[in-house]
């Protein structure tokens, strides 16, 4: 309840997100539940301010592409390898993230993965959690 609390209080005059975020980690409540309860906004904690949401913007270019990585020939000699490799740390390291294309993994696989991965994030806390369990004991 307090951690309900601390969302819904959001026209307090010294909003204090770091002690939401903490009643809200430490109620275990999840974006789920919050969605689940039937929320109508987003509560302010999940909210940056608006002078840090613009600085985003000056130094956002619109000619932005995400790196790809073209697994086309990768088991045909060891260059190829080395230089797929170069491009994933460079990625990495700059980006956080890359698309890989022509990996060979049939799109039908794919859609299947990322319908369960859906089904896995609605089901509710208590199989999460023993899910969880059992991989972190293994």
């Amino acid at each position: 309840m307090e951690a309900q609390n601390a969302i819904n209080n959001e026209t307090k005059s010294s909003y204090d997100r770091i002690y939401e975020l903490k009643v809200f980690d430490e109620g275990k409540l999840g974006v789920k539940r919050l969605i689940d309860a039937g929320i109508q906004k987003v509560p302010s904690m999940f909210v940056r301010p608006l002078e840090d949401r613009e600085k985003d913007f000056d130094t956002c270019s619109e000619n932005i592409s995400v790196p790809i990585i073209n697994f086309a020939d990768l088991g045909e000699n060891n260059d190829r390898i080395a230089e797929i490799a170069k491009e994933i740390i460079m990625a990495s390291n700059e980006w956080g993230f890359f698309q890989v294309i022509n990996h060979g993994i049939p799109n039908e696989l794919l859609e299947k993965m990322i319908k369960r991965t859906k089904m896995f994030h609605e089901q509710d806390d208590e199989y999460k959690n023993k899910i969880l369990k059992q991989n972190v004991h293994n």
